[in-house]
């Protein structure tokens, strides 16, 4: 199994994983980038134009071409987690 690039990283301590990954932001702006590096695309329709918004404090996005919906952590390993991303 590979190792995640996030919570292996030789030579950081945990003081410093806390200050890099540790707020709510910072975990959104990661998975972001790690999700959608060149910018959103809609997982059905491949479309880039789109909005953004919150419920119960998770991030979502919609399609602007199709309408549809997705969260930032939707088809991740965060998925079906109940606890906010910087647990």
């Amino acid at each position: 199994m590979a190792q995640n690039k996030v919570q292996y990283q030789r030579g950081l301590s945990m003081p410093e994983f806390f200050d890099r990954y540790g707020s709510a932001a910072q975990c959104e702006a990661l998975v972001r980038a790690w999700r959608w590096p060149e910018g959103f695309t809609c997982p059905r329709c491949k479309g880039g134009w789109h909005s953004e918004f919150r419920r119960q404090d998770r991030l979502y996005f919609q399609c602007s071409a199709c309408r549809y919906q997705c969260s930032l952590v939707s088809g991740t390993v965060f998925e079906s987690s109940k606890l906010p991303l910087p647990m």
